[in-house]
């Protein structure tokens, strides 16, 4: 076992720790008005061809440590199946342990307004150390913005409107609903995995198996 992964796994018990304290301040958790995710609200961001019917899908934070060590190889994996897999990524932004859990996922959120939404998302977590602690992220978000090439006027407002918030919410809230305890969390075709692999080989041998199963 690497000290990588020994590191990972004792974030995610903070995580654990984090999840609780977000659920037991239910005045402070993001929910949706209906209490419940609203399936028209959720976000739909996904990648790949995905001609072998199988769906991997990740509830993450994009301050949380564990889910930015986890990024570089779930990229692998993105790219090592882009032919015969969709990927998509929903928001689980735990507020109350990362500060900008939610600016961030708003800023993603914002780039998908212009088909940007995964050159965000990586720039994000590679970029996590950054903004994680700063007390104006969305001026560094801005920033980003014009990176990729973005209307930064238009990133503004879609940054701060009602319905970016709106998608996040339903996202956190359908994750709360499938029981999330920790991020990241990954489901494979919807499936919730318990144990989530620890490198590429890992999710390749769910993934492969799931390919296989979906023939049948």
């Amino acid at each position: 076992m690497s000290k990588r992964f020994l590191v990972i796994l004792a974030v995610c018990v903070l995580g654990l720790v984090g999840i609780y304290v977000a659920t037991s301040k239910k005045a402070d958790a993001p929910t949706s008005k209906t209490g419940s995710s609203s399936t028209s609200k959720l976000s739909n961001n996904v990648i790949g061809k995905n001609t072998k019917g199988v769906q991997l899908t990740e509830y993450g934070d994009f301050q949380c440590p564990a889910c930015g060590a986890y990024h570089p190889i779930v990229k692998q994996v993105v790219e090592k199946y882009k032919n015969e897999i969709q990927f998509q990524f929903r928001n689980f932004p735990l507020q109350q342990l990362h500060k900008n859990a939610r600016s961030s996922a708003r800023a993603a959120e914002a780039a998908a307004k212009q088909n940007k939404y995964w050159e965000m998302h990586d720039l994000l977590y590679e970029q996590q150390d950054a903004w994680k602690d700063s007390t104006t992220p969305n001026v560094i978000f801005e920033g980003y913005a014009s990176q990729l090439g973005l209307n930064t006027a238009k990133f503004k407002t879609d940054f701060a409107s009602t319905e970016v918030n709106e998608i996040i919410n339903a996202d956190y809230a359908e994750g709360t609903r499938l029981e999330i305890n920790s991020t990241p969390t990954f489901f494979l075709q919807g499936k919730k995995i318990t144990q989530s692999p620890r490198d590429v080989e890992g999710f390749s041998k769910l993934i492969d198996q799931a390919i296989k199963d979906a023939k049948k």
